[in-house]
């Protein structure tokens, strides 16, 4: 299904986002209307997060030297701790999935900033990310503080900035080694593709 001509070009606006959802270009599970913002949907934190440990010097190429993704359970009260210096990889409460006429932008939020912490990923989703099914983004966490910083799964963690395109000829889907079906947060399959 196409955008309508107003949405081809640009950043989608709170109306292309609803209509997109609405027509099916844009896929989100599940759908909250009060997370659609003036320029972009915000993203939840979802229940499970893995922390990064290694043991050694990391070489991309060497699957047996990746980081160790070790489960952190949330504490009494539901909240996820992280720890001074810490990477934590946690998914999105909600799964997406983009046509190929959309791409998106996916940042960390300035109340997060603003608290020192970091919240990235690639920054880039694809066109066709998700396509079949819906899938997870996995956010990178980082608390750049001399102490923990308590966060809740649940709430408002990132925004989704969607840009109308003019389709893509190889949807991310297709392409080998992608995170376009991942229910769960998985490891890294960089070395599947690094020449060395």
């Amino acid at each position: 299904m196409m955008l309508v001509k107003r949405d081809r070009n640009g950043v989608l606006t709170d109306r292309g986002i609803r209509r997109a959802h609405a027509t099916g270009e844009l896929r989100v599970d599940p759908f909250d209307a009060a997370l659609v913002r003036p320029a972009a949907l915000s993203l939840r934190l979802g229940h499970e997060a893995f922390s990064l440990v290694t043991r050694g010097p990391v070489d991309v190429a060497d699957r047996s030297t990746h980081p160790e993704l070790v489960p952190k359970a949330l504490d009494a009260s539901g909240r996820l701790a992280i720890d001074p210096g810490e990477v934590v990889l946690a998914p999105t409460l909600e799964k997406i999935g983009l046509s190929e006429n959309l791409a998106g932008l996916v940042d960390g939020t300035s109340d997060y900033a603003r608290l020192g912490i970091g919240v990235v990923l690639c920054g880039q989703v694809s066109p066709g990310f998700g396509r079949d099914g819906g899938a997870v983004l996995t956010l990178e966490i980082v608390n750049h503080l001399r102490h923990p910083v308590l966060v809740y799964p649940g709430a408002r963690i990132c925004n989704l900035m969607l840009f109308a395109s003019s389709g893509s000829e190889r949807p991310y889907g297709t392409m080998p080694h992608n995170y376009s079906s991942d229910h769960v947060v998985v490891a890294s399959r960089l070395a599947d593709h690094v020449r060395h």
